[in-house]
């Protein structure tokens, strides 16, 4: 676990950046705020667990407010595809939402696109050439969609492949940025997704300070990219420590 019996869950917000925000309803009456009363610039508690699936190789459990998500990981193992021998290994991944994790989207079904999502991410972190002519399947299962469903699916995932023992340059984090009004929210819930004007996510190697993925829809102007890298940077990092600290009590239990 990532926090220990009696303890505060983690957080990993990042730090303040520039001035406050302006608000998004301006001219308004009403004073706005997030549905789960986070500041926009505060994370959700990150509660991460190794070794979720005992039948697997690796596999983790991660819980951010309400998007909880179970990832499985097997292999190395040999090829069911006939392929031509190669010096690097296979990664298979799949995304898929159980039949309650949603009122809306992916009712019981594969994710097509975030499964190659979730590819893309992994690939450029494992190191391939550790397992050649063999494959590693990675299945992600989303058990509640809560919001950032993706960025959660991607950390979990690193989380199981570390527990599985795969060769990898470093832990992949993915955080989520919101753009609504003037506004920037960093890992937001469903109804913040519902209606943004932007969205931003971004996946990196926090030791190395290196960025992996950017995946960027909506309109957005250049205060509010820069903005935004700087926060999930800050958060991938903070993030990629609470990571770190699971694997190494997790370590610490099994030699017990």
């Amino acid at each position: 676990m990532a926090a220990k019996p009696g303890a505060a869950t983690p957080t990993y917000s990042p730090k303040l950046v520039g001035s406050s925000r302006l608000p998004i309803f301006k001219d308004s009456d009403l004073d706005w705020s997030r549905p789960d009363g986070r500041g926009f610039h505060q994370c959700r508690p990150a509660l991460l667990q190794t070794g979720a699936v005992s039948s697997a190789s690796g596999s983790a459990y991660a819980e951010f407010g309400n998007t909880k998500v179970i990832v499985s990981v097997f292999g190395p193992r040999e090829s069911k595809k006939a392929m031509v021998f190669s010096d690097v290994g296979r990664l298979n991944c799949n995304v898929s939402y159980t039949t309650f994790a949603s009122p809306t989207i992916g009712q019981g079904t594969d994710h097509k696109e975030y499964s190659s999502m979730l590819h893309k991410a992994l690939e450029g972190v494992i190191m391939m050439e550790t397992f050649p002519k063999t494959t590693v399947d990675v299945f992600a299962l989303v058990l509640e969609s809560g919001g950032s469903d993706l960025s959660v699916v991607i950390s979990c995932a690193s989380l199981a492949l570390a527990d599985a023992g795969i060769m990898m340059y470093d832990l992949i984090t993915a955080v989520s940025v919101s753009c609504i009004g003037k506004s920037l929210m960093i890992d937001p819930v469903t109804e913040e997704e519902g209606c943004e004007d932007g969205s931003f996510m971004m996946t990196c190697m926090p030791s190395r300070y290196e960025i992996t993925q950017l995946t960027v829809t909506g309109e957005w102007t250049t205060p509010n990219i820069n903005e935004a890298m700087q926060l999930c940077l800050d958060a991938c990092s903070k993030l990629g420590e609470i990571m770190r600290d699971c694997l190494k009590q997790a370590a610490s239990a099994s030699e017990e």
